[in-house]
C-alpha cells in the first residue's frame, strides 16, 4: 500500500481505510469460515429470533395457571402440553423461558450498546486529545474499576430501586470505564497512522477524525469485546435476578426463576431451576463462541 501524502493532505482510494460498516459486513461474511464462530452465531440468532417473536412462539401466557409441579412432557387438566413442565405456581416453564428470553436479550443489548457509546466517546477523547483530558478520564475510569463489579451493581440498584432502566444505568456505569481503556489504547496506536495525519492536514475536525477515520480501524477488537461483554451482561442480569435485584415481576426473569425454585431441586423437581440455568449458559456460550469466531476472521481481514 502506498503511503498517504500528509504534505498536501490527499489520500488515494487504495490508501483510505474501509468504513466501519464495510469492515463489519466483511467480518460477518468471513464468519462462515470459522466453525466455532458459526455455531455461536446460530445460537445467538436463535435467541434473538425467540426474543422478537416471543408472543407468537410461547404456547401459554407467562402467568397462566395450568398445573403445579408438573413434570416435563406432562399434560395439563385441559389438555395443555407442558414441554418443560410447570413451576410451583403451575405456570408453563417453556412459555416463561421464551418471555424471559425477550427481556434478557433486550436489556443486555440495550445496556451493552449504551455502555459502548459512553466508553467509545471517553476512550477516543482520552487517546486523541491526551494531556489533561486523558488524565482526568483515566483517573475516573481507574476509580470506578477499583470497585468489584457486583458490589457496584448492588449499591446502585439498592439505592435507586430495581427496574430495567436501573440495570441499564448500572451496567453502563460499571462497564464504560473498561471499554474506555480499550478504546484509548487503540486510539493511541492508530492516531499515529498516515491517514490520520492526512485528515488533520485537510483541516478535518477532531471528532470527524475520531469517528470517521479512526474508529472504523479499531472495530476488530471492539466487536469481539462487545460479544464477550454481552455474555457478561447476560450473566449479570441473571445474577441480579437470583439475588432479587433484577427485573421486577410479574414478567419472567431467568435469574428470578432459578431463585424461586432452587430449594425444590433437592426435592426431585430438578427441571424448575435447570432449564432457566441452561438458557443462561447457552446464550453466554453463543456469545463466547461468536467472539472467538470474530477474533479468527479479524486476524485474516
Amino acid at each position: 500500500m502506498s503511503q498517504a501524502n500528509a504534505t498536501d493532505g490527499t489520500v488515494s482510494a487504495s490508501d483510505r481505510p474501509k468504513g466501519l460498516f464495510e469492515r463489519t459486513i466483511g467480518s460477518i461474511v468471513l464468519l462462515k469460515e470459522s466453525p466455532v464462530g458459526l455455531v455461536g452465531a446460530v445460537l445467538v440468532t436463535i435467541f434473538f429470533i425467540v426474543a422478537i417473536f416471543a408472543p407468537l412462539l410461547a404456547p401459554h401466557h407467562y402467568e397462566t395457571f395450568i398445573m403445579p409441579m408438573a413434570a416435563p412432557l406432562s399434560t395439563g387438566p385441559n389438555g395443555e402440553f407442558l414441554l418443560l413442565g410447570a413451576d410451583l405456581r403451575g405456570r408453563d416453564i417453556f412459555s416463561r423461558l421464551i418471555y424471559g428470553t425477550q427481556r434478557v436479550v433486550f436489556y443486555a443489548s440495550l445496556a451493552t450498546f449504551c455502555a459502548y457509546i459512553v466508553g467509545i466517546l471517553m476512550g477516543l477523547a482520552a487517546g486523541y486529545f491526551r494531556g489533561w483530558v486523558d488524565e482526568v478520564l483515566s483517573f475516573l475510569a481507574n476509580v470506578i474499576l477499583s470497585f468489584p463489579v457486583m458490589v457496584l451493581f448492588v449499591l446502585i440498584i439498592t439505592s435507586i430501586g430495581a427496574s430495567g432502566a436501573t440495570i441499564v444505568f448500572a451496567v453502563v456505569f460499571a462497564s464504560a470505564p473498561g471499554i474506555m481503556r480499550i478504546v484509548r489504547g487503540l486510539t493511541l496506536d492508530i492516531a499515529t497512522r498516515d491517514y490520520i495525519a492526512a485528515a488533520q492536514t485537510r483541516g478535518e475536525s477532531p471528532w470527524y477524525i475520531m469517528l470517521v477515520e479512526l474508529l472504523p480501524n479499531a472495530r476488530g477488537p471492539l466487536i469481539v469485546d462487545a460479544c464477550l461483554r454481552m455474555g457478561y451482561t447476560t450473566i449479570t442480569i441473571g445474577a441480579l435476578g437470583f439475588l432479587g435485584l433484577g427485573l421486577p415481576p410479574p414478567f419472567p426473569d431467568w435469574g428470578g426463576m432459578i431463585n424461586e425454585t432452587r430449594t425444590l431441586a433437592m426435592g426431585g423437581f430438578w427441571w424448575m431451576p435447570f432449564f432457566p440455568a441452561l438458557a443462561v449458559s447457552l446464550l453466554v456460550l453463543g456469545f463466547n463462541l461468536l467472539a472467538d469466531g470474530l477474533r479468527e476472521v479479524s486476524l485474516r481481514d
